[in-house]
C-alpha cells in the first residue's frame, strides 16, 4: 500500500486501544513511514523493487527505533499538539519513557511489513531470504478490508476517548 491512507486504520485503532502502555502519535506515523520508500521510488523513477530494504522486518525494527527516538526528541515541541488532538498516552499509568516511544515505533514498523507482504511479491520480508512466506497468505481484498475495519474502529476508540476527556472536563 504505498503512500496510502490505509496504515492509518490500524494504528489508530490500535495505537489508541493501546495508550496505556504506547505513545500512539509515534506508532501512527509508525506505521506509514515505511512508504517513504516506495514514494521515492516512483516519484523519482528509482530503479529497483518498488518495496525494497524498508518493507523487511530488520529495517522496519530499526526505522522504528529510530522513529521512536525522534518522536521522543520532539515531545516537547508536539505534547501539546498530542494534548490538543487526545491522542497522547491515557493518564497516570500511561507510559512516555523512551521504552514506550521505542516499542511503538518498533510495533507500528512492523505492523506495516505485516500488512503490506500479504500483497506485493517484491517484498523480502525475511531479509536476507529472498523469498516472502507472506505473499498470498490472504487475500488483498482481506488485507484492505481489515484496514477499513480498524480504521473505523479507530475513530470510534477515537470519538470515545473525545466524549470521555469531555465528560471529564465537565465534572
Amino acid at each position: 500500500m504505498p503512500f496510502t491512507p490505509f496504515h492509518l486504520g490500524p494504528g489508530l485503532a490500535l495505537g489508541l486501544a493501546l495508550r496505556k502502555w504506547l505513545h500512539p502519535p509515534t506508532f501512527i506515523i509508525a506505521n506509514v513511514v515505511l512508504d517513504v520508500e516506495p514514494f521515492l521510488v516512483i516519484v523519482l523513477g528509482l530503479e529497483g523493487p518498488l518495496h525494497g530494504i524498508s518493507h523487511t522486518f530488520i529495517f522496519a525494527a530499526v526505522a522504528g527505533a529510530v522513529c521512536g527516538g525522534v518522536m521522543k526528541m520532539l515531545e516537547g515541541r508536539l505534547g501539546g499538539l498530542f494534548r490538543a488532538l487526545r491522542i497522547e498516552g491515557a493518564g497516570q499509568g500511561a507510559s512516555t519513557g523512551i521504552k514506550a516511544f521505542i516499542v511503538s515505533g518498533i510495533a507500528g514498523c512492523t505492523l506495516h511489513v505485516l500488512f503490506d507482504a500479504p500483497l506485493y511479491a517484491d517484498i523480502r520480508p525475511l531479509f536476507p531470504l529472498e523469498v516472502n512466506p507472506l505473499y498470498s497468505v490472504v487475500s488483498g481484498t482481506m488485507v484492505y478490508i481489515m484496514c477499513i475495519v480498524l480504521g473505523l474502529a479507530g475513530l470510534a476508540i477515537y470519538g470515545m476517548v473525545l466524549f470521555s476527556d469531555r465528560g471529564k472536563a465537565r465534572q
